[in-house]
């Protein structure tokens, strides 16, 4: 847990802390253990800790099996595609080529509508999505395995909000910034509590 504390974003350390300002002080001196000096695995890295994956996210998230709220047309005007954001509460969509949903082209956010339209004044009622995309060839995608805080960190590095996941050459769905940030406070909230139990000697 400390060497995730040392190497994540200090924007990811400020939620995260906020997120546990109620833990007991004894919860708090438990967060010291790390591993032991003979070099074998301290036991409580046993129970699962940074074990959640983006599979448990979409789970939790209950997304619909085919996925069809998630995508968009080359062809779909950027207005279309932005109703339907705004429709489902999502800040982006996948975006396939007309011949279905086995081409991604690409995927459209919320970023592409400000920075491509309305700072440029363009209209979102004439302008096709394709022309407005992040193009499949520069998509940063993760799978159902991936874990929750690796995809933290390709998001930060690569400064992105939104993240598709991919299996095989399946789309699975898509995950935020804000699904992968409440995974990671959960699990450390899980973690203070194993931290409790082994020092009241539940272990």
């Amino acid at each position: 847990m400390l060497r995730f504390a040392r190497t994540m974003p200090v924007k990811w350390k400020v939620l995260v802390a906020s997120s546990l300002q109620h833990v007991p002080p004894s919860s708090a001196c438990a967060l010291a253990f790390q591993r032991n000096e003979s070099g074998k695995a301290d036991p409580l890295e046993e129970h699962g800790f940074e074990s959640t994956t983006i599979s448990d996210i979409l789970k939790g998230k209950g997304e619909k099996a085919d996925g069809s709220w998630l995508f968009c047309k080359t062809d779909d005007t950027v207005y279309d595609a932005v109703k339907s954001m705004t429709q489902h509460n999502v800040g982006a969509l996948l975006v396939v080529k007309p011949t279905g949903k086995e081409s991604i082209a690409g995927i459209v956010t919320e970023r592409d509508y400000l920075r491509k339209i309305i700072v440029q004044g363009r209209s979102s009622k004439t302008t096709k999505v394709g022309d407005i995309m992040t193009e499949e060839n520069k998509l940063i995608t993760v799978t159902p395995e991936t874990r929750v805080l690796q995809a933290m960190q390709l998001m930060t590095d690569n400064r992105i909000r939104h993240i598709p996941v991919v299996e095989g050459k399946k789309m699975k769905g898509m995950v935020s910034i804000g699904d992968v940030v409440r995974a990671v406070v959960q699990e450390h909230r899980e973690e203070v509590r194993r931290l409790n139990t082994f020092i009241q000697g539940g272990y």
